[in-house]
């Protein structure tokens, strides 16, 4: 599978991935001790809504054009604001924002971060996109490579995204493989796993997988529309090792928000999961 960000920048994928990013950074905010933010697979920063990709796809529309239009967001309002503050920000609704531009929003004059991004052409749109900034250094190399060499961070405290284009058939492997590495080196460090769900059996073997080596990982599981062949990606999810403790509460109150925000036909739902544990109760 191939999934070229150009084209579905802000979509629904997207506004889980990013509310979740934002919710954790926050939690990391809470103690005075610096942290370090990690992006594997970080992209050019900021992506132009009106642009051919996005235009052609046009699937902001039903992700981040219905979140900031929504007349009412519930119980979630509090939640989803420090997110839909960001993404304001940057431009909307004719700019939206990648997980580098987002995360350097929520970074104190102590916490700095790391972007890897092989591609020459993207790097070089995220240096723009960032500014000059002392706390956030962009490097052109393998995600996968600078997870392991940048960890553990000096800092001690943090999180690494993790969230490749999945144009390789051994993704997940890899994925797998470098979590399992970072985790020897930074046990105590955050992870959150990105995942188009198209393949939903390799999901499920990714996360059993998951599930043995980080056991207590919470794992999010969202669809807008029931999943059918020639349809759009309609399922998507998250894996968050080491995930703080206030997340399940807060997932509690978001994602039924943004299942019925975004929502585009019969089929809408979410779960969540502890791996190695039971499901946690939706209501």
């Amino acid at each position: 599978m191939n999934y070229r960000h150009e084209f579905h920048a802000g979509n629904f994928a997207d506004v889980l991935k990013h509310v979740f990013l934002t919710r954790i950074l926050l939690y990391l905010q809470r103690k005075d001790k610096p942290f370090r933010y990690i992006d594997t697979h970080a992209g050019a920063g900021l992506y132009d809504l009106d642009g051919p990709e996005a235009a052609r796809s046009n699937e902001a529309r039903d992700g981040i054009g219905r979140l900031l239009d929504a007349p009412d967001l519930g119980a979630a309002a509090e939640l989803l604001e420090p997110y839909l503050a960001a993404v304001r920000a940057t431009g909307a609704p004719n700019l939206y924002p990648g997980s580098p531009v987002i995360a350097q929003k929520f970074l104190r004059a102590s916490d700095k971060a790391i972007f890897c991004e092989m591609l020459p052409e993207a790097a070089k749109g995220l240096r723009r996109s960032l500014g000059r900034d002392y706390r956030v250094k962009t490097v052109e190399i393998d995600g996968y490579q600078g997870l392991k060499a940048f960890t553990p961070p000096p800092e001690r405290r943090g999180m690494a995204l993790i969230d490749p284009p999945y144009e390789r058939r051994d993704e997940y492997e890899r994925i797998f493989d470098t979590l399992g590495a970072a985790l020897d080196r930074w046990a105590g460090g955050i992870f959150m796993i990105w995942q188009p769900v198209k393949e939903p059996e390799v999901v499920e073997s990714f996360c059993r997988a998951v599930a043995l080596a980080a056991p207590g990982a919470l794992r999010i599981d969202f669809q807008v529309e029931t999943p059918a062949p020639g349809k759009p990606l309609s399922r998507t999810g998250l894996v968050i090792v080491n995930p703080p403790y206030v997340l399940e509460e807060e997932a509690q109150i978001i994602l039924p928000a943004l299942t019925r925000i975004l929502a585009r036909g019969p089929g809408a739902e979410f779960s969540l999961e502890h791996l190695g544990g039971e499901k946690v109760p939706s209501s």
